[in-house]
């Protein structure tokens, strides 16, 4: 196998949003270096599950809906 073929994997500190810390290894960065998140995995919606609004405010649905109301397909 050639010598220096794979990436430094090393110990770095992961920062949440909230402070709270911990430690991983990773490739990114130095050792010893800290990732701050932006974006917190223990309480983004995306991760959480969160209550998301599904509102129609004359967007997409209602223009294809008008757009196709004519078909004559009838609802079953």
């Amino acid at each position: 196998m050639k010598p220096d073929l794979h990436p430094d994997y090393h110990t770095i500190t992961v920062q949440m949003t909230d402070g709270s810390t911990f430690t991983t290894r990773t490739t990114w960065g130095k050792k010893g270096d800290v990732l701050h998140l932006d974006i917190d995995p223990k309480v983004h919606p995306a991760w959480t599950g969160g209550q998301q609004q599904l509102m129609d405010r004359g967007g997409r649905l209602s223009r294809f809906q008008k757009k196709f109301a004519n078909l004559g397909l009838d609802k079953k």
